[in-house]
């Protein structure tokens, strides 16, 4: 396992700031509002060698909520409990303080939960919105804490990054047995499977992910809207390594009346497009809902494989059975009849090992790359039983279909005329290459393209490309 990081202080210190200038891209959401971040939100980071004899050092780096911030909602003990759970797995925790405010009682607090006996964690003190020279001198105060020289940086300039990053692996070396001489590249770090997990609010997207790794990992509530930062949790599992991106629930654009709110929502949308495989957890005790269409149709328009989890299904399975609810889920979820269905009940641990499995199946399934000579079989076969009807005196002509890229898998289409071939003949051909190659449970992606008739001599991916313009 990579070394990880905690990073830990009082609200608006700018620790998602910080986190989010480390990763060199915005991974956590950064409001003047304090409490926006109550989960902790984790990325892979690269700290550079500091010699010529190491290697690059990928590492865990993670966000926490504000201590002693009051949550609205009333979280405020469970954004203490992962805190301090964040703090206890840590390799080295970096402490932020404000140099521009000065410090607390907040950050006297911090100071002396990290200083606690059951904490012998290695801490680094990080003087933040230190924007220059000049500056430097307000986050002497933080020398009061009697944790050590403090190390000034600007989260939202970048200031002495470079010097940031260089403590950190100095610190790393020296308390992690084994990094100072061997370290480890970025290629070698594995993210695995990339799992989204979507849904409206409240349908139980945070307890799946804490079942799926073991462990109280995000806060879970009956309140709505507990999650807002795309959080991402990385297991192993058989032998195979996941990431488990739990989103923020989803509502209708309408309701959403916060910035955070908007944040949230985008990011949910985001985690989407990040993913190999979707989740899409649906709430067996209540109906389906414009927020689960609207996700479908954001699954369908990136082509991602996708698994309809029934939540709470043991609430639910004594006024249905499970073919009731798959006929209910096919007409109320349109162009998802090929994605498997896993009834679970997340809270009871039922069923997820399942989720699991089949997110793997659906992950090599979409990754598999088919022969150029089997994929223009089918064609042969599909052209044989229903050729494209003519339009306008022109009939409709395909030369020869080739793989172009796995996830999604793509096949294109080589033609006379493109615009001739109707959506009704796209699908019909789509349905039959799902059935005929090993893509029964993932979208295919059809491009269709014009092209002049292939000479038989001419390869594609190093096969004989086949003409099937004359099967009529």
């Amino acid at each position: 396992m990579s070394p990880r990081i905690v990073i830990v202080g009082r609200p608006n210190v700018g620790k998602s700031s910080l986190l989010n200038m480390l990763a060199r891209r915005r991974i956590s959401i950064v409001d003047a509002v304090p409490g926006v971040t109550r989960d902790r939100v984790g990325t892979m980071i690269e700290l550079p060698p500091l010699d010529t004899g190491q290697k690059a050092l990928a590492v865990e780096l993670i966000d926490t909520g504000g201590h002693g911030v009051e949550d609205v909602q009333g979280l405020t003990a469970e954004i203490e409990r992962q805190i301090a759970c964040g703090v206890e797995e840590a390799d080295l925790v970096l402490f932020v303080v404000d140099a521009q405010s000065g410090l607390l009682p907040l950050d006297y607090n911090v100071a002396q939960l990290l200083r606690a006996g059951d904490m012998e964690v290695p801490v680094l003190v990080v003087a933040n919105k230190v924007d220059d020279a000049a500056h430097e001198g307000d986050a002497y105060e933080a020398l009061q804490l009697g944790m050590g020289e403090p190390l000034m940086v600007s989260a939202t300039s970048g200031y002495q990054k470079s010097s940031l990053t260089a403590a950190i692996r100095r610190k790393l070396d020296g308390c992690v047995p084994g990094l100072a001489s061997n370290g480890s590249s970025q290629d070698e770090v594995i993210d695995g499977v990339r799992l989204a997990i979507v849904g409206k609010r409240n349908a139980g997207k945070s307890t799946l992910v804490n079942a799926l790794v073991g462990a109280e990992r995000v806060i879970v509530s009956e309140q709505e809207g507990t999650t807002r930062d795309s959080v991402d949790v990385r297991f192993e599992w058989n032998g195979h390594v996941f990431t488990a991106i739990d989103t923020a629930g989803v509502r209708k654009r309408k309701s959403i009346k916060q910035d955070v709110e908007y944040y949230s929502h985008h990011r949910t949308l985001r985690s989407i497009r990040r993913a190999d495989v979707v989740l899409v957890l649906v709430d067996a005790s209540v109906p389906i809902s414009q927020v689960d269409t609207k996700l479908v149709s954001e699954i369908l328009r990136h082509y991602k494989p996708c698994v309809l989890v029934v939540n709470k299904w043991d609430l639910a399975e004594a006024h249905h059975t499970q073919q009731e609810y798959m006929d209910y889920l096919d007409k109320s979820l349109r162009g998802l009849s090929y994605a498997p269905i896993v009834f679970i009940s997340a809270e009871h641990d039922e069923g997820v090992k399942d989720v699991i499995g089949m997110a793997l199946t659906l992950n090599q399934q979409a990754g598999h790359r088919v022969p150029t000579a089997e994929i223009n079989r089918v064609i042969d076969q599909v052209l044989s039983e229903r050729a494209p009807v003519s339009k306008l005196g022109r009939q409709p002509k395909i030369y020869y279909a080739c793989q172009l890229q796995v996830h999604p898998p793509t096949i294109g289409l080589f033609v006379n005329k493109p615009h001739l071939f109707d959506a009704n003949y796209e699908r019909f051909l789509i349905n039959r290459l799902r059935g005929e190659l090993p893509y029964s449970e993932v979208p295919i992606r059809l491009l269709i393209r014009g092209r002049q008739r292939t000479p038989d001599s001419v390869n594609v991916d190093g096969e004989p490309a086949r003409r099937t313009e004359d099967r009529e």
